[in-house]
Parts: C-alpha cells; sequence; structure tokens
C-alpha cells in the first residue's frame, strides 16, 4: 500500500500547531484513500437506491455487520446488463474514496454485476485458464470441416428454436444433406453430463460425417451446461470434427473454445458446414458449358486436320489412296462424331441422375413415404384389432356355455330346489335341521318359504 505524505498546512497559530481546515482535511483523506487502495471487488445486498434526474445511480452496499455508501455515474451504468433494485445481490469493481462535503467514507464504482453471474464468471475464467494450459485450445488439434458432408448430427433441444434454424438453412442451401438429430436437455440440472454423453454416444456410432453442438441465446446460467469440464473433454476426445454455435454472436462459451470451429449463432453454424446448392448447380453449368466448348474445338481441330489432308491428297493426285484415305476419313469423322456424341450424351444423363438424386433426397420425398407407412401401419392395427376381438367373443361364448353347462340353476331348472337356512348355508341332510326350524327353497322362478313338520331319515340298502 502507498502512503501518502500529507502536505504542510496553510496556515499555524502562534503557539505553532499545525491547523487545517476541514476541507483540507477531507481533500487529503480522499487522496490518501484514492492513492493508497487500488481498484477492488466488494460484494453486498443493494439498499436505498436512488436514481435521480441526473442519470447517476446512489446507493447503499451491505452485509450483516456493515455498509458503505456508493456511487456510479452515468456513463458506467449504462453499461451494466441487469437492473439492480433495493435487495439485490451484486458484485462491484470500484475505487474508495470520500465525498469531500459531507466527509462521507464512499465506493466509486466502476462495474457491477449479479453475484450469481459474477460466480460463474470467475468459474469460467479459472477453467478456460486451465483448460488453455492444457492445450485443448490450440488450434494444432483441430480438425478441418468436411465441404460437403453426407449427414449432419446435430446434438440440441429438439424442441428448441436453434434446430429449426438449422434446419431451415439448410434445407434453403442444400436439401440433400442428411440430418441426424441426438436429442439432449440444453439447460438445467445434469444436462452437461447428458451433453456429454451423447457427444461420446454420436462419436461411437460413426453415423455422420460432423457434430454441431448448439442451442439458442439466454443467460449465462442458461448457457452454463456448455461452460462445464465435462462438456469441453467431451468435445475434445470426439474423433468427428465438432462445431460449437452456442447463444448469440455476442455469447461466448468454453465449448466455442474446444470446438474444432466456433459459429456465432445456430444459422451461421448451418450455412458454415452446407454449401451453396444454387452455387454448386452454377458451377455444373459451367463445367457443361466448358465440356461443350472443349469438344466443339476437338471437332474444329480435327475437322482442319481434315482439310489439311485432303488438301495434301489433292494435290498428290493418287487416285487409289485418294479414295481410300477418304473413307477412311470419313470413318474417323463419323467415329469422332459418334464418341462426341456419346460424350455429350453421358455427361448429360450424368447431370439427369444427378438432379434426379437431389430430387430424390428432398424431405418433402422422405416425408411422403413415411405418412404411407403410417397409414399401412395404421390400417394394419385396425384389421389386428378387429381380428382379436372376434377371437375374444368367440371365447368368451364358449367359457358362457361351459359355465351355463355346470351351473347349479341350470338343474333347478330341471324341477329341483336349493334349500337353505335363515343364514343362508345349503341344507344337504335332513337330520341337520330341527323341527318347526324356517327353511327357503329357492326354485327355478321364484322363492319358497318354508317350515319343518316332521324329518324322515333315509337309511341306506344293505
Amino acid at each position: 500500500m502507498r502512503m501518502q505524505t500529507i502536505p504542510p498546512p496553510t496556515s499555524t497559530a502562534d503557539s505553532g500547531r499545525v491547523v487545517l481546515t476541514v476541507s483540507q482535511l477531507n481533500r487529503d483523506v480522499r487522496d490518501l484513500l484514492e492513492q493508497g487502495l487500488p481498484l477492488l471487488w466488494v460484494e453486498g445486498e443493494i439498499s436505498n437506491l436512488a436514481r435521480p434526474a441526473s442519470g447517476h445511480w446512489y446507493f447503499t452496499l451491505k452485509d450483516t455487520r456493515a455498509q458503505i455508501r456508493c456511487a456510479m455515474f452515468r456513463p458506467r451504468n449504462r453499461l451494466v446488463r441487469f437492473q439492480p433494485a433495493n435487495g439485490s445481490q451484486i458484485l462491484v469493481r470500484g475505487r474508495v474514496s470520500l465525498y469531500e462535503p459531507r466527509g462521507d467514507y464512499q465506493l466509486i464504482v466502476e462495474s457491477m454485476e449479479d453475484a450469481g453471474d459474477g460466480a460463474l464468471r470467475r468459474q469460467f475464467e479459472e477453467l478456460k485458464a486451465r483448460l488453455q494450459a492444457e492445450g485443448l485450445f490450440d488450434a494444432g488439434r483441430k480438425q478441418p470441416l468436411p465441404p460437403l458432408p453426407r449427414r449432419i448430427g446435430v446434438i440440441t433441444s429438439p424442441s428448441g428454436a436453434a434446430i429449426r434454424d438449422v434446419l431451415q438453412v439448410l434445407r434453403r442451401r442444400f436439401p440433400a444433406i442428411e440430418v441426424m438429430i441426438y436429442p439432449v436437455p440444453v439447460q438445467g440440472a445434469g444436462s452437461a453430463e447428458q451433453i456429454a454423453r451423447m457427444l461420446a454416444l454420436a462419436d461411437s456410432r460413426d453415423e455422420v460425417d460432423v457434430l454441431l453442438v448448439t442451442r439458442g441465446g439466454g443467460s449465462l446460467e442458461d448457457l452454463w451446461a456448455f461452460n462445464e469440464e465435462v462438456v469441453a473433454r467431451a468435445i475434445a476426445a470426439c474423433a468427428l470434427p465438432v462445431v460449437s454455435a452456442v447463444g448469440h454472436e455476442v455469447d461466448v462459451s468454453i465449448a466455442d473454445f474446444v470446438a474444432d470451429q466456433r459459429a456465432p449463432t445456430p444459422s451461421a453454424a448451418a450455412e458454415l458446414l452446407s454449401p451453396d446448392g444454387d452455387a454448386w448447380a452454377r458451377r455444373l453449368g459451367q463445367l457443361a458449358q466448358r465440356l461443350h466448348q472443349l469438344a466443339q474445338g476437338r471437332i474444329q481441330q480435327q475437322q482442319r486436320q481434315l482439310n489439311s489432308l485432303s488438301e495434301r491428297l489433292t494435290r498428290q493426285h493418287p487416285g487409289r489412296r485418294l479414295r481410300d484415305h477418304g473413307q477412311r476419313l470419313d470413318e474417323l469423322d463419323l467415329r469422332l462424331r459418334g464418341a462426341w456424341t456419346r460424350a455429350h450424351q453421358l455427361r448429360g444423363l450424368q447431370l439427369a441422375q444427378l438432379q434426379q438424386r437431389l430430387r430424390q433426397r428432398h424431405p418433402a420425398r422422405t416425408l411422403n413415404l413415411l405418412r404411407n407407412q403410417v397409414a399401412g401401419l395404421e390400417q394394419r392395427l385396425v384389421t389386428a384389432q378387429a381380428m382379436r376381438l372376434e377371437r375374444r367373443q368367440q371365447r368368451l361364448v364358449g367359457l358362457a356355455r361351459a359355465l351355463d353347462a355346470v351351473s347349479p340353476l341350470a338343474t333347478v331348472s330341471r324341477g329341483y330346489a336349493i334349500v337353505q337356512r335363515q343364514d343362508g348355508s345349503i341344507v344337504r341332510d335332513a337330520v341337520s335341521v330341527d323341527v318347526g326350524e324356517r327353511l327357503s327353497a329357492r326354485l327355478a322362478r321364484g322363492r319358497v318359504e318354508c317350515r319343518v313338520e316332521a324329518i324322515e331319515e333315509d337309511h341306506p340298502s344293505r
């Protein structure tokens, strides 16, 4: 800490004592505070926040034991990215000073962060420095992106805006590229671990040419899953090229530094990974035109040679040889024209095949095929359900018949009766009832209440 010597007093008393004015004392104390203490970070809770018409902010920063007055002037508070309020827990960076007119000790605030964002920012910087020291950000370990990927893997939320932006750009630029979506949550507890596991899974399956790790914009806390060490190391360990497009253009994540290439937005990542389909079509047209021009030039060259040979033969007047060579030249001319025609047709056929492949890989065709499959599966489901219901009904009829065959009611319908006591138990032996006891006889139709007048026991025959 630097200490400042107090300047000599402006006046002295007759006794030789040093006498300072109040203004001199406050000014000297302010200079001591401002020059003796560096810029420092302070965390606390806002209270007594005031925003006068000047645009400056005045508030008190406190904790459970102490408080300090603070001032943040308009040019600095315009850079704050959130709205502070009484009770907000904040992290400020400033210098200690003194307000001379009142002699109040205060803190002149240069910057302000939400305490939560500040803690996350410190974690971000610590992890960034550690991974950079390990070499995970080195340009030498980054892989080039494929110029024309056949299939792109996208690791993101399947319901977010990022995947819609990516698909829209790919559909516009080069619809023949296939997209494999690896669904993961992109924020919240456990999301970083799921992203890391999905990166490892996509890498092991090796079914895409390049991976895109992306999500839409949000706060630092919303994007924090892409600042976790587990995600950074999963990207570094991936054998496939990885493009990171996290948040908006101003957002930067640890995943951006580790990835083989960073894109400012999901749409920009799709632009980066896909070639321009119109440019490719123009290029094919230019190549076809160039091929036609080369063929025409070759024919003209051969024609000039043919004319030159004809002139030489004419000058030499060899009748027979002239006829023979003339016929041979005609044959060569026909073969040359036929070869050029076939080559031209072949190039045209190849161009048509490429165009047909582009049309066949259009997402609308795949969607129609899937719709037809769904319709067929629905029809099969309805048929299977009807057959199953019919079998169950037939089985129910058979069970009803079997139950009716063994039912005691069927026996009653043939003229028998079921005799019960008052408690509902069935009488099976005459000796088990008493004279005068009331019984109930259930018939096929209705019930008869009776009283026992006499008991006759059957004796088995000897």
